[in-house]
């Protein structure tokens, strides 16, 4: 099963490349969504091998991150049918833009599933290369510019993971490997002082592509210049497969009696991350950069719980799971917007819920949903992070936490009740009448479909989610 989606966009790949046809691209992308979450579904339920082809397989720690993954791109596929009849490009280009979401899950998917730090660390930096082309693909001043940056700061980040992975090697001394259960198994006997310096590295390296402040730079540009279904995939997706490669090198650093420096250094990271986003989600002008901000401060709360360990951990997994799926649907929504106004400034957009009743109500929900509004499933992570800070009696970080998240709440609110509540204008009234007939029912129902999941898992979580849960927080 692994071996099937592993291998089945390569093929699909080739196949594109001789039926130069667009409606075989998107198909293509259907069916590989498809065989990618009934295979996931599949070995989630313990039906199928879990490891075939050698360095990949499936475990405890990366099974919800694959579900996640797996789910999000379903979602992703069915509103991208409605997406690319908006588009008004040679067949060619079509043909390149679904080429490389082909490319971008598969290696976003060899990453969740590596067994190996150097394979992940190689599948890290295809990640790149395979979505500089997607943030670029308007190929406007704004994206080219985007696409540089980000690959100029991830290739920089990648660059300081490989030393921080030379590091590991060398405190390893004779254990000439990079294999995960090897590394877990002989980390009490690593050189600590060496093993310090490469997480510092690895930290930055890999953090780099995760979002992680202070080398955050590309994310608001890149996410803010891509084609909505692919931003969707780089902030519900990507940041997830590089901080499932930070929680690996996390457990090592426990494993070798680290983990108090461990803690330190994502304790001030993640607070970082929360404080940039808190300064600069009023200054934004474009609200795919607010929504680009705001992943900015959720992978810092990624952090934070992960730093804080013991219940915090569940806590973590659950606000994955809330964030990629409410930030995936916020940015769908946002690509609704895009298609209506046809603008993405904030001061542009007013009246959104008389414009068009369910992109405005989506985009209200999705906000309520990613602020951890009740019963929204990140009011639960949230409520047991800030529990755990004060049971173990960090008051000033708990303190510092909840300021700064009532902050980027009051940032993000207030420019969501602008757009929606406003007063539409009426000169506008007949560009956006035209414009919300190419708005397809397949543009909505994927945002429905999470929301009402995140929703949901705030209230009861299934006995088999919980299961699954549970033994990932095992795994960390």
């Amino acid at each position: 099963m692994i071996n099937t989606i592993l291998i089945f966009p390569i093929v699909a790949c080739l196949l594109m490349l001789i039926i130069k046809n667009k409606c075989f691209t998107t198909l293509m992308v259907n069916l590989y969504a498809i065989i990618h979450f009934v295979i996931t579904l599949l070995l989630a339920f313990g039906i199928g091998s879990r490891s075939s082809i050698p360095y990949f397989a499936v475990d405890n720690t990366n099974l919800i991150f694959l579900m996640v993954l797996s789910f999000v791109f379903l979602m992703v596929a069915v509103y991208n049918n409605g997406y690319v009849k908006t588009f008004d490009f040679p067949d060619v280009k079509i043909r390149n833009y679904s080429f490389m979401i082909l490319v971008f899950v598969l290696s976003m998917t060899g990453t969740i599933l590596s067994t190996d730090l150097g394979i992940s660390w190689v599948l890290v930096e295809a990640t790149t290369l395979s979505s500089a082309y997607l943030i670029y693909f308007n190929r406007t001043k704004h994206s080219i510019e985007a696409a540089w940056k980000y690959v100029f700061i991830c290739s920089i980040g990648i660059a300081l993971a490989f030393v921080g992975i030379i590091l590991l090697n060398i405190s390893s001394g004779n254990v000439n490997t990079l294999n995960f259960a090897q590394l877990y198994k002989y980390a009490a006997t690593f050189n600590p002082n060496w093993l310090k310096a490469a997480f510092v590295f690895m930290m930055f390296g890999f953090g780099a592509k995760m979002g992680l402040a202070p080398i955050h730079f590309w994310l608001p540009d890149a996410h803010s210049e891509a084609p909505s279904p692919i931003s969707a995939l780089l902030s519900a997706t990507l940041l997830n497969s590089a901080f499932m490669v930070i929680v690996r090198a996390f457990k090592i650093m426990v494993l070798a009696d680290c983990v108090d420096y461990a803690r330190f250094m994502m304790f001030v990271m993640g607070f970082i991350s929360l404080f940039v986003t808190a300064v600069f989600v009023y200054h934004t002008r474009n609200y795919k950069r607010m929504l680009a901000y705001s992943s900015i401060e959720n992978m810092g709360i990624l952090i934070i719980g992960t730093a804080l360990g013991g219940v915090a951990y569940f806590a973590v997994i659950l606000h994955l799971i809330g964030h990629s799926l409410a930030k995936a649907s916020f940015f769908l929504t946002s690509g609704n917007i895009l298609e209506l106004f046809g603008t993405k400034r904030i001061k542009s957009i007013s009246g959104l819920i008389n414009a068009d009743g369910k992109t405005g109500w989506l985009w209200v929900i999705s906000f309520l949903a990613i602020c951890a509004f009740p019963t929204s499933v990140l009011f639960i992570s949230e409520f047991i992070m800030i529990k755990t800070m004060l049971l173990q009696g960090h008051y000033w970080l708990c303190g510092l936490f909840t300021l700064l998240l009532t902050i980027i709440l009051y940032g993000i609110g207030k420019v969501v009740i602008k757009t929606a509540f406003g007063n539409l204008s009426e000169d506008k009234k007949e560009q956006i009448c035209t414009n919300k007939s190419r708005i397809t029912f397949g543009m909505y129902f994927p945002q429905f479909v999470m929301l009402l999941i995140v929703f949901i898992l705030g209230i009861y979580i299934p006995p088999f989610l919980n299961n699954i849960i549970n033994c990932t927080v095992a795994g960390f």
